[in-house]
């Protein structure tokens, strides 16, 4: 579905920030695959001594940064295309909870983008709220699974 640019209030609350929010973690992504295939960040803002021990860690364990930086490319690509937001915001949410928690913590010249991070995500978050909502029914799940017969 080809969305509206005619509607002010669609492209203010649900296209911009999506793309914001999506081109973000892409670049981000993008930035971390570079360091893993070349060892060399394209872009690398000011990181404090104790922020670059933390990212040194995370590099260091192995697994951890490409798994982390896959998962921000299948988020970001969600968010872009628009095929399934709501599950890209899901996947990219604990990844933009410890950076916002990041730089509030062990970097504060970060703050600005913890604040984007907080702002496009709360709001492509509302835009999405039909799509969270049957996780917070009462009764959910009303049916009682049955059990599967045991063959010998």
């Amino acid at each position: 579905m080809v969305p509206s640019l005619s509607n002010p209030k669609s492209m203010m609350f649900d296209i911009l920030p999506r793309f914001l929010l999506g081109g973000i973690f892409l670049l981000g992504a993008i930035d971390g695959f570079a360091f893993i295939l070349f060892g060399d960040h394209i872009i690398h803002p000011p990181t404090s001594v104790e922020g670059l021990a933390l990212e040194t860690a995370l590099k260091e364990v192995g697994f951890f940064w490409p798994l982390m930086k896959s998962v921000e490319l299948v988020g970001a690509l969600l968010l872009l295309t628009n095929r399934a937001p709501a599950l890209g915001l899901a996947i990219l949410a604990p990844i933009m909870a410890v950076i916002v928690c990041f730089h509030a913590a062990l970097n504060p010249s970060g703050l600005p983008l913890a604040a984007i991070l907080i702002v496009t995500g709360g709001l492509v978050l509302w835009t999405q709220r039909n799509r969270y909502a049957d996780l917070f029914l009462p009764d959910a799940p009303t049916k009682q699974t049955q059990a599967v017969p045991t063959t010998t």
